[in-house]
């Protein structure tokens, strides 16, 4: 529901060019937020007086107020967000602030070259050959009001780190960073100062009022981002459709360590099942084969993903979760499937788009976190 209803207020612009005042659905007690699908509130345009596109909750509770958050921005059909841009995003519906941006190559597999070819991949299927196009994404900062009621549709711990300490196998998280996609930014904004709630906000970025967006980066920013580069860099992005599934995939190196007199090479991925059908679907297994270097083929089937199998509907068309590889050679592919069942008990195979996993060329220190 979400999706079309953002979509909805995003095509108004055509109508009222102007500002449309956004309003979160809050309780009066605790000041949290309703879940995204009942936050929107018919709101008039403060030009013309008229209403916007909105949603009207379902079962309004008792006791809710309406919450203003800030004013809608028409969204960027060409260029990029700056640093401090406030933004909702299109599909979780959280709130978020940008950090910095990235240039990732997106292999779209439903959208190959007029001159491809069917080829044999290493899965031993035909695939066709398609050339990454630019796009961008953005590392951002998640209001952490919001991270209890995205929690079952996405992770708000995308970014992950090798321990720096003996265990070779323990890694920690950051909490509230994801990363996002130029298209699914809705640009809004705020005259509070403060406007997202996370530990790093005050850390990071600083108020500046003569400022488009009035939040520039700290040093401390700009330093954590060189120092820790090699790690957050988002390069790749892999997307297919099978059946109104779409799958995509962001890998992300993360450094090496030893073991047992070997070298360990880790690797994490992001994953996020998109739902662009009418009909509920429900996944139920899953089916990797992981590729290594060194000549080993390793075949993984399980139930779900990281213990959950989500159900994708028009109100809840996405879900989004990340997880961890390690290979004892520098480089390697996955690919896979994913098993959906439809409600009426009928089962379908979701491709996964293959994906290189490949080692940073330079020898790096790993990174120490984000505090200084």
């Amino acid at each position: 529901m979400a999706v079309c209803i953002f979509r909805r207020c995003v095509a108004s612009f055509s109508r009222y060019p102007r500002i449309i005042t956004l309003r979160f659905l809050g309780s009066e007690s605790s000041g949290v937020p309703e879940t995204m699908t009942q936050r929107l509130w018919p709101v008039p345009c403060a030009t013309c007086g008229q209403q916007a596109r909105w949603l009207s909750s379902r079962n309004r509770p008792e006791g809710k107020i309406l919450e203003t958050v800030g004013i809608f921005e028409a969204p960027k059909h060409h260029g990029k967000y700056e640093t401090g841009q406030l933004f909702l995003h299109s599909v979780f519906g959280y709130r978020g602030i940008i950090l910095f941006p990235w240039y990732a190559r997106l292999y779209d597999r439903d959208v190959a070259s007029p001159t491809s070819e069917k080829t044999d991949s290493t899965a031993g299927q035909s695939s066709k050959e398609v050339k990454g196009k630019t796009h961008t994404y953005y590392q951002v900062l998640i209001d952490s009001r919001d991270c209890p009621h995205i929690s079952q549709r996405s992770q708000t711990e995308a970014v992950t780190f090798l321990a720096n300490h003996d265990d070779n196998r323990a890694l920690y998280a950051i909490p509230g960073l994801d990363y996002v996609s130029h298209d699914d930014v809705l640009p809004y904004s705020s005259a509070d100062q403060h406007p997202i709630h996370h530990e790093l906000f005050d850390r990071f970025l600083l108020c500046d009022p003569e400022k488009v967006p009035p939040f520039v980066s700290r040093e401390t920013l700009r330093a954590w981002q060189e120092k820790n580069h090699p790690w957050l860099e988002l390069s790749d992005v892999h997307r297919e459709t099978t059946e109104n599934i779409r799958v995509t995939v962001i890998p992300f190196y993360m450094g090496v360590r030893e073991a047992q007199n070997s070298h360990v090479y880790w690797w994490r991925y992001c994953i996020r099942l998109e739902n662009l059908g009418n009909e509920v679907v429900q996944l139920r297994e899953r089916h990797w084969r992981i590729f290594s270097l060194t000549g080993t083929l390793e075949t993984v089937r399980g139930r779900g993903v990281v213990g959950r199998e989500p159900v994708l509907s028009r109100e809840q068309p996405a879900f989004q979760y990340s997880s961890h590889v390690s290979l004892q050679a520098s480089s390697g592919h996955m690919w896979g499937t994913f098993r959906f069942e439809r409600p009426d008990g009928t089962h379908f195979d979701v491709r996964i788009p293959p994906f290189s996993l490949e080692s940073n060329k330079d020898e790096k220190a790993p990174p120490t976190g984000y505090s200084w």
